[in-house]
């Protein structure tokens, strides 16, 4: 299963393997740190090794300057390229994300929701961002802008930014896969009625064509099968890209390897869930226990 992602850990394992990769490459082109520092014409080979090691920030020009020196071929310097922006956006702090305000944040999320050809999203904490109801939405919108103590109060725009990004399930020719852990129906963050009326949306969604909606049950036998980190993977015309949202930001990677073992943890997941009258009896039965106030 992938292993739960920590921002540090995560970033600098990322930085650590483009590191050695660029040491390989500088002992191909039979280099000593030193030979290398005095062609970048650096006094000394310190930063040579920093890099080399992971223990600094690996820029675009890092990258472009060992391969120069070394004279590796254009497609190896591509692909190195493609790692170092990789590794360099891996990591975004809810509160750098949000410097531009909620609803600039959703206007920002617009275009992969457009271009997405395949989406799929699974979770264990909350009802997913594009199944959520308008009140559901302005719960979590105000609770964000008060964890995150953000001064400009645009939760009204924000949330009507995503309804518009929620028209994105029309669209024929993508497919959007939601996978929930049954605590999700039964978790109450905001008042009753509105989880009622949540509940309620989600039994209309799910007639969607172009949206698969499926519940994990509690009481599954899961040997083999443990829950996970939730997860978003986006399948795009050019990339594949898998986000994680963690209480302090969001972790995004585009690795093969990574979005491989993200993709197993979900076919395993899924081989879990129940879907059609099945899934609609749990949902039914979270309903049925919400209380009227």
């Amino acid at each position: 299963m992938p292993p739960s992602p920590s921002p540090s850990s995560s970033a600098q394992a990322a930085r650590q393997r483009l590191g050695e990769k660029l040491r390989q490459m500088r002992q191909q082109a039979r280099l000593s740190g030193v030979q290398f520092a005095a062609l970048a014409g650096w006094s000394s080979s310190a930063q040579v090794s920093m890099i080399e090691h992971g223990q600094r920030t690996i820029t675009a020009d890092h990258v472009r300057l060992w391969c120069r020196i070394c004279q590796v071929p254009d497609h190896v310097a591509a692909e190195l390229l493609d790692e170092q922006r990789a590794a360099a956006g891996m990591w975004q702090t809810h509160q750098d994300s949000n410097r531009i305000g909620l609803k600039g944040r959703q206007e920002k999320l617009r275009d992969k929701y457009w271009n997405v050809r395949l989406h799929r999203v699974y979770q264990t904490k909350v009802v997913p961002g594009l199944l959520q109801t308008p009140e559901l939405m302005t719960h979590y919108l105000t609770t964000a802008r008060l964890e995150q103590h953000l001064d400009l109060d645009d939760v009204a725009e924000a949330v009507q930014a995503r309804l518009r990004r929620q028209r994105c399930l029309d669209r024929p020719d993508a497919r959007w896969l939601f996978l929930l852990e049954e605590d999700v129906l039964w978790y109450r963050p905001a008042p009753p009625d509105t989880h009622r009326r949540q509940l309620r949306h989600l039994l209309e969604v799910m007639r969607r064509p172009t949206v698969s909606l499926g519940v994990i049950p509690r009481d599954v036998d899961r040997r083999g099968v443990n829950p996970e980190e939730s997860f978003t993977m986006s399948e795009l015309p050019d990339s594949a890209v898998v986000t994680v949202e963690l209480v302090s930001g969001t972790l995004t990677l585009t690795q093969s390897y990574e979005n491989r073992m993200y993709l197993e943890a979900w076919e395993r997941l899924f081989s879990l869930a129940v879907h059609g009258d099945l899934m609609r009896a749990l949902i039914t039965a979270a309903l049925a226990a919400t209380p009227d106030a």
